[in-house]
Parts: C-alpha cells; structure tokens; sequence
C-alpha cells in the first residue's frame, strides 16, 4: 500500500461557474469589438464607443467584487463541511 498523502482535488460547483463568468465577462464584453466599434448613442455627448467601455470599468469592478465574495463564501463553506480544517 503507498503511503501518499491524499491531493485534493478541485471540485467544479455552480458557485464556481458563477464565479468564472462574472470574471470572464468583461474580457469577453471587451474583446468583441464589433459590438461597440461606433459613434452611436451618444450619452451626454460622448460617443457610444467611448463611454461603454467606461462603463464596463464600473462593471467590471462590481463583478470582480462578487466574484470575491462568492469564492469567500465558498471557501467558507467548504471549511465548514471539512470540519473546520482550513485547505
């Protein structure tokens, strides 16, 4: 019998997919470019292409932040079911 240590391994929960996509979404948001490559609405005066990507700046933040606390969460939860030892 092989005395090695047991190796966790990650478990893919809904919680997590949650997670990656509010962290893939921006990028996503940002690297389709045709989906905001023009002048039109524009808000306040400033053209559509400049202003949506400020405000994908505050989105992007907003959903980094989520991300953040659903993986606190998570790792709560699973120290929680482990007994209380931390991984």
């Amino acid at each position: 019998m092989s005395q090695a240590p047991e190796v966790s391994r990650a478990v893919v929960t809904p919680m997590r997919v949650v997670i990656g996509l509010c962290l893939v979404a921006p990028f996503v948001a940002m690297l389709w470019v045709g989906s905001y490559a023009k002048t039109d609405p524009a808000f306040i005066g400033i053209p559509f292409f400049y202003w949506y990507q400020m405000a994908w700046v505050l989105i992007s933040t907003a959903l980094t932040m989520i991300a953040y606390k659903l993986w606190q969460r998570d790792q709560r939860a699973r120290s929680a079911a482990k007994g209380g030892a931390s991984e």
